[in-house]
Parts: C-alpha cells; sequence; structure tokens
C-alpha cells in the first residue's frame, strides 16, 4: 500500500443468501478506476472462499453476530474508524440500513446506502437518521419499485438523492456454471420427458408458493402429461405446503426438493420458471433463471415486473387462476432464449450499471473524489 492509493470502503451486513454477489457487483464498478476496494462484513466467519467471490483488493471479517451489531453498535464503529484509519478513502459504499448508519456515523465519508428491501424507511427513528446525514448521503434502490418506496417515505429530498441502481448479474459466468438439462435433471432426481416448472426461495409467506401450487393443481390437466412443479427452497412453511399438494390432490406432481446449494446451476432443469412473491424488491432469481434461456411468470407486484419487462408474463398478486391461465400458455409456446438474452445484456451487467453508477456518482460525490474515473 502507498499513501497515493484512493480507497472505496464497502461495508456489508454479511455475506448470506444474495449478498455475496451484491459484494462483487458493486466492487465490479471501480474496475478501471483509481480505487481499490476494501470490503468489510460485519458479520460472518472468515471465509477464504467468500474473500475470493468479491472481486475486492482487500476483504475483512469483523465476526460480529447480528445480535452484536444490535443497538448502538459503537463496537463496530470503533473497528471501523481503526480500518479506515491512515488510508485515503473516498467513498463508502453501505449495503442495507446498519452498515449505513454505522458508515455515516464512524466516518466523514460520502456514503452511498443500497436498499435491497421494502419498508426501510418507513420508521421514524430512520427517517431522522436519513434527514440528519442527507448532505453526505445518497440512497439507491435495487429496482424503480424500491426507490420509489424510499422517495415516498422521504418527500423532502430531491429525487435525485435517491434512485436506483439494479442489481445485475455476470452473464457469461451463470451461463458457464449452469449444466445441461439431462444432467441437472439427474442430479435433481427430476424424469427427462417431463414438462417441468420451477420455483426457488425460501418457503416463506413473502414467496407466496401456495398460490403457485393453486395455480398449478388448476392448470395440470391441460399442461402437457407428466408435468412437474419443483420448488427448490426450504423454511418454516414446508410441511403447510405439502399438505396443501395433497390436499388438492396433486402430492405426486409438486416435488420439494429442499435446499440446493448453487441453486442457479440446475435452472436447464426447468422447462419454465414461476416466481409468486409478494411485492419482491428485486428479483435475482429471475435473471438467473432468464440467463438459462428460460420462459418466466412472475407477479406483477414489487421489482419483478421491471426485470422481465416485455420478455415475460406477469399475473396479478394472488390470483392463482390469472397464473394458471399463464403457466398453460407457456407450456404451448416456445420462448426466444436469444432475447432474453438481449434483455440481460442491455439492462442488468456490470458495463451497463458502470455507465449509470458513474453519472449517478459525478452529481453527488465531491469533484476530487472522482477525478480521473475511466467509466
Amino acid at each position: 500500500m502507498t499513501t497515493s492509493e484512493q480507497w472505496v470502503l464497502q461495508l456489508c451486513h454479511g455475506y448470506d443468501g444474495p449478498f455475496l454477489d451484491c459484494a462483487r457487483q458493486y466492487a465490479a464498478l471501480f474496475v478501471g478506476a483509481p480505487y481499490k476496494v476494501c470490503t468489510v462484513f460485519l458479520t460472518g466467519a472468515p471465509d477464504e472462499r467468500v474473500a475470493a467471490a468479491c472481486a475486492s483488493d482487500e476483504v475483512l471479517f469483523l465476526g460480529y453476530s447480528s445480535k452484536e451489531v444490535g443497538g448502538l453498535k459503537l463496537g463496530a464503529m470503533r473497528r471501523l474508524r481503526k480500518t479506515i484509519r491512515g488510508r485515503d478513502f473516498r467513498l463508502c459504499i453501505a449495503h442495507r440500513f446498519k452498515p449505513a448508519y454505522i458508515a455515516c456515523v464512524a466516518t466523514r465519508l460520502p456514503v452511498i446506502g443500497v436498499n435491497h428491501a421494502f419498508d426501510v424507511y418507513q420508521r421514524f427513528s430512520r427517517r431522522i437518521f436519513a434527514n440528519l446525514f442527507r448532505k453526505r448521503l445518497l440512497l439507491l434502490g435495487v429496482s424503480n419499485a424500491v426507490r420509489d418506496d424510499i422517495r415516498a417515505c422521504l418527500p423532502n429530498w430531491p429525487a435525485e438523492r435517491i434512485e436506483t441502481l439494479y442489481n445485475r448479474i455476470d452473464v457469461e459466468a451463470v451461463q458457464a456454471e449452469q449444466i445441461t438439462r439431462e444432467g441437472a435433471r439427474e442430479h435433481l432426481g427430476l424424469p427427462l420427458e417431463a414438462w417441468v416448472v420451477g420455483n426457488v426461495g425460501r418457503l416463506h409467506p413473502d414467496k407466496d408458493q401456495a398460490t403457485l401450487i393453486r395455480a398449478f393443481a388448476q392448470a395440470l390437466p391441460k399442461l402437457p402429461p407428466n408435468s412437474l412443479l419443483a420448488i427448490v427452497g426450504g423454511g418454516r412453511l414446508e410441511t403447510t405446503l405439502k399438505t396443501l399438494a395433497s390436499e388438492l390432490g396433486i402430492s405426486d406432481s409438486v416435488c420439494f426438493l429442499g435446499q440446493i446449494p448453487n441453486a442457479r446451476r440446475y435452472f436447464k432443469a426447468f422447462d419454465a420458471f414461476a416466481l409468486s412473491s409478494d411485492h419482491e424488491p428485486f428479483g435475482m432469481v429471475l435473471l438467473e433463471a432468464m440467463a438459462a434461456g428460460l420462459p418466466v411468470v412472475c407477479s406483477d407486484c414489487g421489482g419483478g415486473r421491471e426485470v422481465i419487462e416485455s420478455v415475460g408474463s406477469l399475473f396479478p398478486f394472488r390470483d392463482e387462476k390469472a397464473l394458471a391461465s399463464q403457466l398453460e400458455q407457456m407450456s404451448n409456446t416456445e420462448c426466444s432464449a436469444y432475447v432474453t438474452e438481449q434483455r440481460l445484456r442491455q439492462h442488468f451487467t456490470d458495463d451497463v450499471a458502470k455507465i449509470h453508477f458513474w453519472k449517478l456518482a459525478s452529481s453527488f460525490l465531491p469533484s476530487d473524489s472522482i477525478a480521473g474515473t475511466t467509466a
């Protein structure tokens, strides 16, 4: 390290679920720019594989539990100050509310707070926080739906300080991971001759697999012979959903596959993909399904509609009859994998995000913070 090096701090709550790839996505924004990226995880044990996947110049694990970063988070703030001491940090990117709060209080850096969920600023205390630090805080939503939710909570903020930066996907890397239809079906234990609707997500009310199961039951008599619904994921509703499938008389046609590590590798096992979530903030799983060339359908709420615009199908949330009709139509319609992939490349890649990010940064950061960027 030399004194002339300029750094970007990326502060993440943890690396569970999609947040490891989110860390990679934001580190990728600085490729070709004169900055090094230091990614700090507040929670989670040190893991070499996580560090390698971050695409960062340095990765630090503070090792707190979620409980330990509750309250005032003074310990985390002290350690963060120690981490940045002696380096020329120009900017902090903070994922979720707690890291944004810690970054604003513990440092004097401009902070870009990335919001991955709805209702983040519904709480009065959080609105007070945002207004207290608004001069050096830029808020990003992972979809226009999340952005608009934040704007509604902070109506006195200028619109340009609450913007959208979509999540994105490394199309080539994901496609290279995805194995063949035959190999994927063998791994998942699905018959080669079946027409399979896939769903991936926690078995949780927010994901509303119950509507999907009811819709599949309605559509099943009109679907190809031996059609199956394959649900990947675990959660507290597993028994309830299995009981529902049994009550509908379709237990033999619904496969509960449980948690599958790196599930996107096996998406080509499906013939179609359905997401029935309640107000999905973005729908990263839709990008992974599109990378596999699958026809996709999702509920018309949240950020999902923005992802599949012009290439997928929508149904009103919890409208099982409409979803059943969409499933029937998908079973009789060929999907253009080329058109789907083109949408991915035009809207949801690192290169596209980099251009948008630096436009946002140029209007927010001090000029000396962004001098020399190559975006």
